[in-house]
């Protein structure tokens, strides 16, 4: 008997199934798959010979690292704008070779060639990229500083200023593309990784603001920035932290934009089984958030999640910055029911939402996020 719709995405994906979401993915151009050159990389999904860490990463690696030969050998010839594309493609391979998270040490040793060859390619860039490690006063066993990329627009003096972030699959290398686009319209970029992911220090939890705070402290004070005219965005999860921190401190930034993420619902038992397998995510979903949390087991990562509600942490009547909820329609991941209860609470706030899936993806979401900053950041000058 044929399994229900239901039933069926009960279930991890086999490695076909993972193709044809990986090979649709790619046509879309989204994430996970819109890093990397479409002609090699549906090849590479061909040839995938399973989902398992070894052969997951070992796969991607070997990509990669044929592609960074050519950037290796295009930078020794002097050609700056080839070598700046291939460095970008083969960290979008090594990218792929950690996804979703490095829980296994081939997936490991693919991040940390990402890391290293996108730090080249920013070097490249026009607007080169900056790495600055900032203190962090962590508790007993935590990190000690916190990595952030820092980019700023040519030919603007004390641009206004972005601090962005990700989620748990999507880290400061994966906010090049909002960058970019922040930077074409005169604004400063500060990419780091959401609490728990990547090079944070901590991991997350009801309290995983103390991270960011340092980072602002930061912007506030290095004298390269326009006072007074900060933004920030966070990424699916990331969205998360952002709303939390609009309404701790409402009167720190411009605005605030929550692109995806949960703020109470997403955090309950019934979303936590709903979501365990969404249409919209390729694998180990589950297993990525629990190396966010820092726990192990369903119990744990229950009690991880229940405890970062916001409303049960009583912050949502209170004042908030200017706050824009962008998502998709029908996401799997975090639910729309989150977006109608900060609507129900404290501060009017703004809301688009887009079709589609998680994050709502498409030709406009960018631009709509980059326009509505821009007004709000440019309204803080007048």
């Amino acid at each position: 008997m044929t399994a229900s719709l239901e039933e069926e995405r009960n279930r991890p994906r086999t490695l076909n199934e993972a193709k044809a979401w990986m090979h649709q993915r790619l046509v879309q151009r989204v994430h996970p798959m819109a890093l990397t050159p479409p002609e090699a990389t549906a090849a590479a999904i061909d040839t995938l010979p399973g989902l398992d860490g070894e052969r997951w990463a070992s796969h991607w690696m070997a990509e990669g690292d044929k592609v960074l030969r050519d950037a290796e050998a295009a930078l020794a010839s002097g050609d700056r704008s080839l070598a700046r594309k291939l460095y970008y493609d083969a960290y979008g391979f090594y990218f792929l070779g950690r996804f979703p998270c490095p829980n296994h040490p081939r997936k490991l040793e693919s991040y940390e060639k990402a890391r290293a060859v996108y730090i080249v390619y920013g070097g490249l860039c026009d607007s080169p990229l900056e790495v600055v490690r900032i203190p962090f006063a962590g508790r007993p066993g935590e990190g000690t500083s916190i990595t952030a990329y820092v980019r700023r627009p040519a030919g603007v003096s004390a641009p206004p200023v972005v601090a962005m972030w990700g989620g748990v699959d999507a880290w400061k290398e994966e906010m090049t593309i909002l960058c970019d686009q922040l930077l074409a319209a005169g604004i400063a970029t500060v990419a780091l990784d959401n609490v728990g992911t990547g090079e944070s220090p901590i991991k997350a939890g009801p309290d995983g603001e103390r991270q960011f705070l340092p980072i602002f402290d930061w912007i506030e004070t290095e004298g390269g920035f326009a006072p007074g005219r900060l933004a920030i965005i966070g990424r699916s999860f990331g969205g998360h932290w952002a709303t939390k921190l609009a309404h701790q401190s409402p009167a720190r930034f411009c605005a605030a934009v929550n692109w995806g993420g949960g703020v109470h619902f997403m955090f309950q038992p019934s979303w936590i089984e709903r979501s365990r397998f969404p249409e919209s995510y390729l694998m180990e979903l589950v297993e990525t958030r629990c190396r966010m949390l820092g726990v192990s087991g369903d119990d744990a990562y229950r009690e991880g999640f229940r405890a970062l509600s916001l409303l049960d942490q009583g912050l949502l009547d209170g004042p908030c910055a200017p706050l824009l909820l962008v998502n998709g329609r029908n996401d799997q991941q975090c639910p729309n029911a989150d977006i109608d209860l900060l609507l129900d609470h404290g501060d009017p706030k703004s809301v688009r939402l887009f079709p589609g899936g998680h994050m709502g993806f498409g030709p406009r979401t960018v631009p709509t996020i980059i326009g509505w900053l821009h007004r709000h950041l440019a309204a803080r000058s007048a």
